[in-house]
């Protein structure tokens, strides 16, 4: 709804039009912003699953119904963290432990880079440089791509880890950008929108007549 909106008014957010004044910058994350904390477990969850699904397609394949049964069944116990898991999850990670040790060193993997996330300052980035170093020779090549590609990005982590910078400023005024987006549907021209912007999210406060 949101975006047929923008798109019938001629105009989106994140685009500034022709000769309207600078206020777009707002919803340019700066280079030394990192994906907000709550995206950065779902890296290695991702890359866990994948392991679980190819170990999964293994067992079948071999004919190991009953393994397969098993490793369908205990998704949860390896997607939940720890201090969350019930009597059963531990035991059916025990259980992962005896019979598969790939798909139990991808939890680990798993849960220690949710450990670095845990942690801030020195200690954190630190534990990052030991998490890479072990994803990269762990010859899980789900974990192998997950650590180049948080390589790629290493700087801006680094940044949120030691100083708490996350895109997630960003992401919450672009998201009342788009709600403003469809407040300002019908107007003639974007300069109502980026009016209602600058009022909302930009800082602009004119003095109104009769106040002080």
């Amino acid at each position: 709804m949101v975006l047929s909106a923008a798109s019938r008014s001629g105009w989106s957010a994140p685009t500034r039009p022709s000769g309207s004044p600078g206020w777009s910058r707002l919803a340019v994350p700066p280079p030394s912003c990192a994906p907000t904390r709550s995206t950065w477990p779902e890296w290695a969850s991702d890359a866990l699953d994948q392991v679980r699904r190819e170990v999964w397609n293994a067992a079948r394949t071999h004919g190991q119904a009953g393994l397969a049964r098993e490793l369908k069944g205990a998704r949860y116990a390896l997607w939940k963290n720890p201090e969350d898991l019930t009597g059963r999850q531990r035991r059916k990670l025990a259980w992962i432990a005896k019979v598969n040790d790939r798909l139990y060193r991808a939890y680990l993997l798993k849960e220690e880079l949710r450990l670095v996330f845990r942690l801030k300052g020195v200690r954190a980035t630190v534990l990052l440089e030991a998490w890479l170093a072990w994803a990269r020779r762990c010859r899980i090549p789900a974990f192998v791509r997950l650590a180049k590609s948080i390589t790629e990005h290493q700087a801006a982590i680094q940044a949120a880890l030691t100083h708490g910078l996350s895109n997630g400023l960003v992401e919450s005024v672009n998201t009342k950008i788009r709600l403003l987006t469809r407040v300002a549907f019908g107007f003639r021209s974007p300069d109502a929108l980026i009016a209602l912007a600058m009022l909302s999210v930009g800082g602009l406060c004119p003095p109104l007549p009769g106040r002080t």
